[in-house]
């Protein structure tokens, strides 16, 4: 367990050293949480382990963990908690579906996340990322449409002009 805690913990880490700003999680770690929580002793053991084992897996690699995550997570919000484990369970949330792609609902609930702490440095964070996301994307959704367009409006010319070439020539005999 003090492996898997320890793994955990630089991954998390990393965060306040500057590096990868959502870390990523192994394979490894989650099955050191999937065991722990085996292992709980009394339910209070086993909802801290859950609680790591949901970061781990919307933090991972593999979007059928990720999904796995969001699931768990959706389950857990419908349990009472306090607003300090609701605001963590909304921000894990919001990573997952910022790891699926789904920004706006990511958006939606790292709002709700600053609405119970208005000042929290991981959900600013998230929300600037999923605004750069979407940014990035909406440009680079604008080239390949002006491209597509672009394309269209290349082909339609040439067949214009190649009309007009056949019209021209046919005009001439």
């Amino acid at each position: 367990m003090d492996t898997h805690v320890g793994k955990f913990m630089d991954s998390v880490g990393s965060i306040f050293r500057g590096g990868d700003v959502l870390p990523w999680c192994d394979r490894d770690i989650i099955a050191g949480f999937e065991r722990e929580i085996a292992e709980a002793a009394n339910e209070e053991q086993k909802n801290d382990s859950l609680m790591r084992l949901s970061w781990a897996l919307v933090h991972s690699r593999q979007p059928e963990d990720v999904n796995r995550g969001i699931g768990m997570l959706q389950v857990s919000l419908d349990r009472p908690s306090s607003p300090l484990q609701t605001r963590e369970k909304l921000y894990l949330l919001a990573v997952g579906h910022y790891r699926t792609g789904d920004y706006t609902r990511s958006r939606q609930l790292s709002e709700r996340c600053l609405e119970i702490q208005p000042d929290w440095r991981q959900a600013l964070t998230l929300q600037r990322l999923v605004e750069e996301k979407t940014r990035r994307d909406g440009m680079i959704g604008m080239a390949i449409i002006t491209g597509a367009f672009g394309l269209v409006g290349l082909v339609a010319g040439g067949i214009i002009a190649a009309a007009s070439s056949t019209s021209s020539s046919s005009r001439k005999k």
